[in-house]
């Protein structure tokens, strides 16, 4: 069954209001890694090359698990708390993905391929 990712960013007016959707956030991004079926990753974080922007990453086990999170109360807290503190843009996607590989082999070389 594939993972799902997605993959996303929200900008703010201006780095403090960036700082402060991360920090609002926090709670709501442990409770969902944490007691979420099917969450493996959850990451809302401060992008270190563009001041106002929150840089979003999510891996889910599988479709079904990402369907029940839209449903899902920390979904809906999350939402909330990021709309209030108005976002100037946002770019998202979502992949599904069915083969993956860790990057470095055992001998540490890079993997070129899967």
């Amino acid at each position: 069954m594939p993972q799902v990712v997605i993959h996303a960013y929200l900008e703010f007016a201006d780095e403090a209001t960036r700082d402060e959707a991360v920090r609002a956030t926090g709670p709501i991004q442990w409770k969902t890694r944490t007691e979420e079926p099917g969450c493996l990753e959850y990451c809302f974080a401060a992008d270190p090359c563009v001041p106002n922007r929150v840089t979003v990453h999510e891996l889910w086990e599988d479709h079904a698990s990402l369907v029940a999170h839209f449903q899902h109360t920390y979904y809906a807290q999350m939402r909330d708390a990021l709309v209030g503190l108005g976002p100037t843009a946002t770019w998202n996607r979502m992949y599904e993905v069915s083969r993956d590989s860790p990057v470095y082999r055992a001998d540490g070389a890079v993997r070129t391929v899967l």
